[in-house]
């Protein structure tokens, strides 16, 4: 049995818990529940699912359908679909367009630095890299109350980032100030929790399983 399809079968339990319990994680999250990781962030007055410098996991030629994640890279529910959304970048990479976005959860330690070192990390050209390496090693670090910069700056290492490059676009505002346009946007969106779908910029349920999104996918896809 593949590594992957290993992890296709645990995610397919965890999403069946994740979307019964889903309402619950905004009723039982801290009272700061605008998504800002903790900042005093702002809804974008023109909010948009997807932009220009958004990242983008797969670029078709002919992109046919875009689903936008916004994610949280120390959301278990996140975690749960990680799985789930590289399966369906295998199958459907080069028809679809998949974007990820950022939205640090308030009550998430580490939610807001791992953002910021994934978008360290593409400023070097590295963010799908280190995007799968925070979701692949969530669990080492995840729901933690300690501070994760140095186990951060391992994985930057091991990607073999130029780390004094690294270390300051960490510290740089501007780079924190990408991880808040993200959440601006979801904020004006109606963004309240990770993760949050939009299937060419209308917000959708998350489907419940792998079958049920890839069946979302080609009924939009043949529509």
């Amino acid at each position: 049995m593949s590594k992957l399809k290993k992890q296709l079968i645990v995610a397919a339990v965890l999403l069946a818990g994740f979307a019964a319990a889903f309402g619950s994680y905004l009723l039982l999250a801290p009272d700061d529940r605008s998504g800002s990781g903790g900042l005093d962030v702002q809804p974008a007055a023109e909010a948009l699912p997807v932009r220009g410098n958004s990242h983008r996991l797969t670029t078709p030629a002919r992109s046919e359908l875009t689903i936008v994640e916004f994610l949280d890279f120390e959301c278990e529910g996140c975690g749960a679909y990680y799985p789930v959304v590289e399966k369906l970048r295998e199958e459907y990479g080069d028809r679809v367009t998949f974007v990820a976005r950022y939205f640090p959860m308030p009550g998430h330690r580490n939610g807001e630095l791992a953002a910021r070192t994934a978008e360290a990390a593409a400023r070097q050209g590295k963010f799908e890299e280190m995007y799968t390496k925070l979701f692949t090693t969530q669990k080492e670090w995840g729901e933690s109350q300690d501070w994760k910069q140095d186990v951060f700056r391992g994985y930057a290492k091991e990607l073999g980032l130029n780390m004094a490059e690294f270390d300051a676009a960490l510290a740089d505002p501007e780079v924190a100030g990408r991880v808040q346009d993200d959440q601006r946007d979801g904020l004006g969106l109606g963004v309240q929790g990770t993760p949050t779908f939009f299937v060419d910029g209308s917000r959708i349920q998350p489907p419940g399983s792998y079958e049920a999104f890839k069946a979302l996918i080609e009924d939009r896809l043949s529509g």
